[in-house]
């Protein structure tokens, strides 16, 4: 039979496990528990949006969707959209979007003849602004201009 010492110190063991797991700083019980709940609210919140990202992917994977891809470097990012057809009105919806996001565009290198290739390289229009923008945030945005092209193509 365990004695209450040992279910009192195997009780203590995984409460600081999951004080650690949770980066809690809480050293009572209910706010080790309550700093976990709000943990694992966050995990889900994070589930969530991974799946509508990856299910937004697949579906514009199979209507032959461009390919983005967003370096970040010193002080600027490389952007890089390619499809392989000719998608008329397509620059102008991701310059918005450059726009948007307050990205004024350095360089940048456009061919539309038989399929559709934008190299850019693009940097911060103030360096002041609070908000960190990384690669992920510029490839987000560029996927939002794709996605409002898209509607808009529907539309006519």
């Amino acid at each position: 039979m365990v004695s209450r010492e040992q279910k009192r110190a195997a009780m203590y063991k995984k409460l600081q496990i999951l004080r650690s797991i949770t980066n809690s700083h809480a050293h009572d019980k209910a706010s080790i528990i309550l700093d976990a709940s709000n943990y694992i609210k966050d995990l889900k919140k994070r589930v969530e949006k991974l799946n509508q990202d990856v299910s937004t992917a697949a579906s514009l994977t199979s209507q032959n969707f461009p390919t983005i891809r967003v370096e970040e470097q010193e002080n600027h990012f490389l952007i890089k959209v390619f499809t392989a057809r000719n998608c008329h009105g397509l620059l102008v919806f991701i310059l918005q979007a450059f726009e948007e996001l307050g990205l004024e565009v350095l360089q940048a290198r456009v061919s539309t003849s038989d399929s559709f290739l934008l190299e850019a390289i693009a940097t911060r229009e103030t360096k002041e602004a609070d908000d960190q923008i990384d690669a992920q945030v510029v490839k987000q945005v560029v996927l939002q201009g794709i996605q409002k092209w898209i509607q808009g193509s529907e539309q006519e």
